[in-house]
């Protein structure tokens, strides 16, 4: 006990486990605001393990070099939805909100249309690249080009690296 005492070894369990837990805690909202601005600021080597693998980098280039329908779902609808209660209301005419429902649906068929074929080509690249580790399950690499691909451009974490489209990833 002398010795551990002297060698300045402490138990495994702190003194005071309420300050242990804020400092633990402090820590981890430091290293995740690091990282948030990180993204923000376009900074790869700040960013999380999973926003720096190769074929993410890849991904997000290629979603935001490219022109997507997706990202402008959520305003077309929310107008489709505007248009529909006035038209519905002065006009009481129930037919032309099923017109602006049915264009609201066609819209997001056309979106996940333009997804799948966005996603088609993309696979083919990473796999070209990257392997079949790139587009696995456990890499979530579809769920991730998607969900970049339906959220609006400038509302993107991480930033895209170049303000203009059409900067595509090199093969």
């Amino acid at each position: 006990m002398k010795q551990a005492q002297a060698a300045g070894i402490r138990p495994l369990v702190p003194v005071d486990r309420r300050a242990s837990a804020k400092a633990a805690k402090a820590r981890l909202r430091e290293k995740e605001n690091a990282e948030y601005e990180a993204m923000q600021n376009g900074d790869i080597n700040h960013m999380p393990k999973a926003e720096r693998l190769p074929w993410r980098i890849y991904i997000r280039d290629y979603v935001d070099a490219r022109f997507n329908l997706g990202e402008w779902f959520i305003p077309v609808a929310f107008a489709i939805l505007i248009v529909s209660m006035f038209v519905t209301s002065l006009m009481q005419n129930q037919w032309a909100s099923i017109i602006m429902m049915a264009l609201m649906y066609g819209y997001l068929i056309a979106v996940i249309i333009d997804v799948w074929l966005m996603w088609r080509k993309l696979k083919a690249k990473l796999i070209a690249k990257y392997g079949e580790r790139s587009v696995s399950k456990g890499s979530r690499s579809f769920s991730y080009a998607w969900s970049r691909s339906i959220q609006m451009r400038r509302w993107r974490l991480p930033k895209p690296r170049y303000p203009k489209r059409g900067h595509w990833p090199a093969d």
